[in-house]
């Protein structure tokens, strides 16, 4: 649909919110108001997306990047004098345009595809997308005349009880014919503030014989601007019901959706089992036939199918096949655990690589190290990477077994099939099939016999 163009009005203040983030670049599920509303509007139309926004918006800029183009109102001058400011920046190919705002997170892709088909069909000057389904307070109301053509937009701030018992509100998105609009928006009045309101062109065009017509929203909150932290835990709740629902749709059970938290970007494949009070945030995917929880964090991870992680953290992590983690257990960044790991309780592991087969009990700590397969780390060990200006590296080379209280004191390496004696001190390279013990630890090789 090139000829379609899409604007997003991300200009407000949002004063109510007492923050100070943009209004719009506050998550939901995860991810920043507006750029919901930008990918579902990328997913309904492919022309151009401009985001109007104030003076300085720097982070909005960020966030987006150049997926979308910018134009600033640099005066609070109200959402009809919002939408002129686009005037200029569309190309000739250009015949519509859809107008959203940005504080709409819950939007969703077959309601605007409605919204466009109903808007060409009629042949509109106008179409209003409206609801019945949410509570009106704070919403402008949709006035009919007898036949129920819709007539004008009542803001609940100019409206007498008459006007405030009509069920039918406003929800903020617009396809408008660009030939009409902008000329339009120039003859709007501004209002005692000094604002133009974007709702005022309906009364405009139904007067002047326009074609005015609505589409109705899908769902009864997807219309919810956030305009208060109240408004955004009820979007946050509301997004994270269609998630869940999205997976276990998809073959994953969740055993209890209420206590449970999914980012909207994260991937998860079937046969996996979520228990209650598990978060998964960020760019994580979850392979499948994983059991998660319960009490379990992970961010921005990789977890391999047939995984177990019970009450512990990741971040920015990756677990191979059939890796066990926890209870409170630490995956910290950088970590690689690779295939058949057992990793058991209090146990925490940053930067670092566990090869194929080792076990890391409890109680341990091994940082900015690379751990070979088959290796035995015992209760207590800790990899002592910081001298307290740089990190160093420990290699525990494959089949080595480190006892129970030794402490590798880095940089330093053990050899293949070595030992270290519980309690040791390791400050020297231990070579392959030795045995080091004592604090500071002495080397003799194994007794094999």
């Amino acid at each position: 649909m090139s000829e379609w163009a899409t604007v997003i009005l991300a200009a407000g203040s949002g004063t109510r919110m007492k923050s100070d983030l943009p209004k719009v670049l506050h998550p939901v599920s995860g991810t920043a108001m507006i750029a919901h509303v930008v990918k579902t509007a990328q997913s309904v139309l492919n022309g151009q997306i401009i985001v109007v926004v104030p003076p300085g918006a720097d982070q909005i800029r960020q966030y987006l990047g150049n997926s979308v183009s910018y134009i600033e109102q640099t005066e609070p001058n109200g959402t009809g004098h919002a939408l002129l400011q686009s005037e200029k920046a569309f190309g000739g190919k250009v015949s519509n345009l859809l107008v959203l705002y940005g504080d709409t997170p819950l939007l969703l892709a077959s309601t605007l595809s409605g919204l466009v088909e109903r808007h060409q069909t009629a042949g509109a000057a106008v179409t209003l997308l409206t609801s019945d389904q949410v509570p009106p307070d704070g919403l402008g109301r949709i006035v009919r005349d007898n036949s129920g053509q819709v007539v004008e937009i009542i803001e609940e701030a100019n409206a007498d009880r008459e006007h405030l018992s009509i069920p039918e509100v406003n929800g903020g998105v617009y396809g408008f014919h660009l030939d009409w609009i902008f000329p339009a928006l120039r003859e709007l009045t501004p209002s005692t503030s000094g604002e133009t309101y974007l709702t005022d062109v309906v009364k405009l065009a139904t007067s002047s014989g326009q074609v005015v017509t609505t589409a109705s929203s899908m769902e009864a909150l997807e219309i919810l601007g956030v305009n208060s932290r109240v408004q955004l835990a009820q979007a946050e709740k509301c997004m994270r019901e269609r998630v869940l629902n999205q997976w276990m749709l998809a073959g994953v059970t969740v055993i209890d959706p209420q206590n449970t938290y999914v980012d909207a970007s994260v991937v998860i494949e079937r046969d996996t089992v979520i228990h209650p009070n598990t978060s998964l945030f960020g760019d994580t995917h979850i392979g499948r036939s994983c059991i998660l929880g319960p009490g379990s964090m992970i961010y921005d991870s990789i977890i391999g199918e047939n995984c177990m992680v019970v009450a512990s953290m990741l971040e920015e992590a990756k677990l191979e096949r059939r890796v066990n983690v926890g209870p409170f257990s630490h995956i910290r960044p950088g970590s690689v655990i690779e295939r058949d790991v057992h990793i058991g309780n209090y146990a925490e592991i940053k930067n670092s690589r566990l090869g194929t087969g080792t076990r890391m009990g409890h109680f341990s700590y091994v940082g900015d190290a690379d751990v070979g397969s088959d290796v035995n780390i015992g209760a207590g060990v800790v990899t002592c990477n910081f001298d307290g200006k740089s990190k160093h590296e420990t290699v525990i080379e494959d089949g080595a077994f480190i006892g129970s209280d030794t402490m590798l004191v880095a940089p330093v390496r053990v050899g293949a099939r070595s030992v270290t004696a519980a309690g040791s001190v390791v400050t020297k390279d231990v070579p392959r099939d030795s045995l080091a013990l004592g604090a500071p630890a002495r080397v003799r090789r194994k007794n094999t016999g």
